[in-house]
């Protein structure tokens, strides 16, 4: 038995990150790594540019109850010529500088509508971070700033053989009871028979670099029975 951090995701909109170019932004259908231990470094208040590295030692696992309805979001966005200004100080200083030589473009977002995620987490110091979700230091998204949460995560702590095991635990939104989660996905070890991979681990967040992980796919039917918090 090993203690688990246990917690819910689940949100009006959802955008997990897919490769970022300049007129589409995509978003999968689960959140992954990078993703859960950065709402765990804002809950706790750590800057975008801060020190993550006491959440780089925890194991990560993703239960989908619901990965949502596809919604796609088209919008023009007014950009400069890269000609037109030399390392401008802001966007509104590139425009003004700019003139009549700025140009509209339209650009596509991908989300991810009415999703529900559980989370299990292990492996490190699980009372801060629960404390810090129950009162997070900044707001806390499901990927986009555009993203809230539509409900607390409801984090507990749980001893459990493993994340599967603890994700029983979980207790899901009071409008969304009963929910079964079909897909459990974790670090995949040897032998595992449905492997991904994800571009999800992060190295060096200054300059957003991440490395490839391995990831097991299974199919589950995780049912919580938790009760109140």
């Amino acid at each position: 038995m090993q203690p688990h951090l246990v917690f819910t995701l689940t949100a009006t909109l959802a955008a997990m990150g897919d490769l970022a170019g300049h007129e589409r932004r995509g978003s999968l259908t689960w959140p992954g790594r990078s993703a859960i231990l950065g709402l765990l470094g804002a809950a706790l208040g750590v800057e975008r540019d801060g020190d993550f590295s006491a959440l780089d030692a925890l194991g990560v696992a993703v239960a989908i109850f619901d990965d949502g309805t596809p919604l796609r979001d088209y919008h023009t966005v007014e950009t400069v010529p890269s000609a037109a200004i030399r390392r401008p100080n802001s966007r509104p200083q590139a425009l003004a500088s700019a003139s009549l030589r700025t140009s509209t473009t339209i650009t596509l977002r991908d989300y991810r509508a009415d999703a529900l995620y559980g989370v299990a987490v292990w492996g490190g110091a699980l009372a801060p971070l629960r404390d810090a979700l129950a009162t997070p230091r900044f707001t806390l998204y499901l990927g986009r700033k555009s993203c809230p949460l539509s409900a607390p995560p409801g984090a507990r702590i749980v001893d459990a053989g493993g994340p599967q095991d603890a994700l029983g635990a979980l207790v899901l939104p009071p409008w969304r009871p009963g929910e079964t989660a079909r897909w459990l996905m974790t670090d995949a070890e040897p032998g595992a028979a449905h492997v991904d991979q994800r571009q999800d681990r992060p190295l060096d967040r200054r300059k957003w670099h991440f490395a490839t992980r391995r990831v097991a796919v299974r199919a589950v039917a995780i049912q919580p029975k938790g009760g109140a918090a």
